[in-house]
């Protein structure tokens, strides 16, 4: 009987928000030293100027473009149908650009196309991970070039929004992660649940020494009648033979409502462009500000991506038409740009630092014994 009462009180929750009452007078405290939210927003952070300053060549010219600026008059009039048919009916032809009808997107290495147009600016949000000051080479990182970020902080590191921040695509709102955003909304499929424990009951917006579990949810969201999804919504952890497929931990601490961890190796799941992939985001850290109701929280991820997951992932994905990417000018650059863990034959880094933006709700989080013990 362990659960009946949070699936009670969601459903409580979910009557009063469809009535349009506030939530914040029934916000629950820790269930014997635990916190749990579920992750809803999940966005590469990117910094847009107004007039896209930090892109001063422009966006990066796209697949389809490359494609049409790469046959005859003639050949473009006959396969458009002169002009009418839009990039989307366009996609056959524009992927399959190789010498030998090669789809350059899963075999990026069989044309070569112009250079990517890349992050040219000075500012960017995410946080300082290599631990120094100016992008020198360390044991674990490649040397480059550092950002600032827009509240003046020196020494951001987040080379992901350098490599996709003049894809059209990857500005705030482009069509793949809001794509993803949907797709994770309307499947339950790559929902990360993050578990707090050891947070202090009395005063759980201060607690000194909490740990951090990644889980994965096999539920899908619980929405109100609004399609926002309900805070304290009961969800079940993935497992495998009764254990969890995740799991991985982070220590760290909430001062006045502020969570923050330390770093570590954190594998989450993701899902999005219809391909569903997990992540293990190296030296990753998270900073999450939780409501003063406790309901929801927003905050950011940081760490290290690996690039050839991304790049895998980006070759794979559906809907590259409204992407405007070039799959093998986005290879040229990622490596280029990789600034994270060297290969030790290479001696090339493998990885881009990256910030992502976040959004969670509160939830109960039900683990495979509590689940048996409340039957």
């Amino acid at each position: 009987m362990k659960h009946i009462a949070p699936k009670l009180l969601g459903c409580f929750l979910g009557l009063s928000l469809a009535l349009g009452q506030s939530t914040a007078a029934f916000a629950a405290p820790p269930s014997k030293g635990t916190m749990g939210f579920v992750i809803r927003d999940w966005f590469t952070s990117v910094y847009n100027s107004k007039f896209n300053d930090e892109c001063p060549d422009g966006l990066t010219p796209s697949y389809d473009e490359i494609w049409w600026r790469g046959i005859s008059r003639e050949e473009r009039a006959k396969i458009t149908q002169n002009g009418l048919n839009p990039p989307l009916n366009r996609l056959p032809y524009a992927m399959r650009r190789g010498p030998k009808g090669e789809n350059v997107c899963l075999q990026p290495d069989v044309v070569k196309d112009p250079p990517m147009r890349v992050i040219e600016g000075k500012y960017s949000y995410g946080a300082n991970i290599d631990g120094t000051t100016d992008g020198r080479a360390t044991a674990k990182t490649c040397k480059h070039e550092k950002f600032t970020h827009p509240d003046g902080t020196p020494g951001i590191d987040n080379q992901m929004y350098r490599l996709v921040g003049c894809i059209y695509g990857w500005r705030k709102g482009g069509l793949p992660e809001a794509n993803a955003h949907e797709g994770r909304g309307t499947s339950g499929l790559g929902m990360i649940l993050v578990e707090i424990t050891g947070v202090n009951d009395k005063d759980p917006r201060n607690s000194d020494n909490v740990t951090i579990t990644f889980h994965r949810s096999i539920d899908q969201f619980a929405l109100d009648g609004n399609g926002k999804p309900l805070p304290y919504s009961s969800y079940n952890i993935d497992t495998e033979n009764g254990k969890n497929r995740y799991g991985d931990k982070l220590k760290g601490s909430i001062k006045n409502g502020v969570l923050t961890t330390d770093r570590g190796d954190v594998r989450v799941p993701y899902y999005g462009g219809y391909g569903f992939m997990h992540p293990a985001i190296k030296n990753m850290a998270l900073h999450m500000e939780i409501a003063e109701d406790g309901a929801t929280a927003t905050g950011q991820v940081t760490g290290y991506y690996n690039a050839d997951e991304f790049l895998y992932w980006v070759g794979g994905m559906v809907g590259h038409a409204t992407t405007a990417a070039d799959c093998p000018a986005l290879h040229v650059a990622a490596r280029q740009l990789a600034d994270g863990y060297p290969d030790p034959k290479t001696g090339e880094c493998t990885h881009l630092s990256t910030a992502i933006d976040i959004k969670a709700y509160s939830a109960f989080i039900i683990h495979p014994e509590q689940k048996s013990a409340s039957r």
